[in-house]
């Protein structure tokens, strides 16, 4: 595709590994999974979008 091999991806994802840790890679790859998620909704056309919702020990404290 753009000329990236298995080679080129290992250094990507070393370098993603060493910026991030691996902690926070699924973190990351859920948020990119939904952000793909709503773009392809909005590209369809449909006004909704994926927000979570407050939680209610926040609204309790209030």
């Amino acid at each position: 595709m753009f000329g990236f091999g298995i080679p080129e991806l290992l250094i990507i994802l070393v370098i993603v590994l060493v910026i991030f840790g691996a902690g926070k890679l699924p973190e990351i790859g859920g948020a990119l999974g939904k952000s793909i998620r709503n773009f392809k909704r909005a590209a369809d056309g449909k006004d909704e979008i994926e927000i979570k919702p407050k939680s209610e020990d926040n609204d309790k404290k209030s």
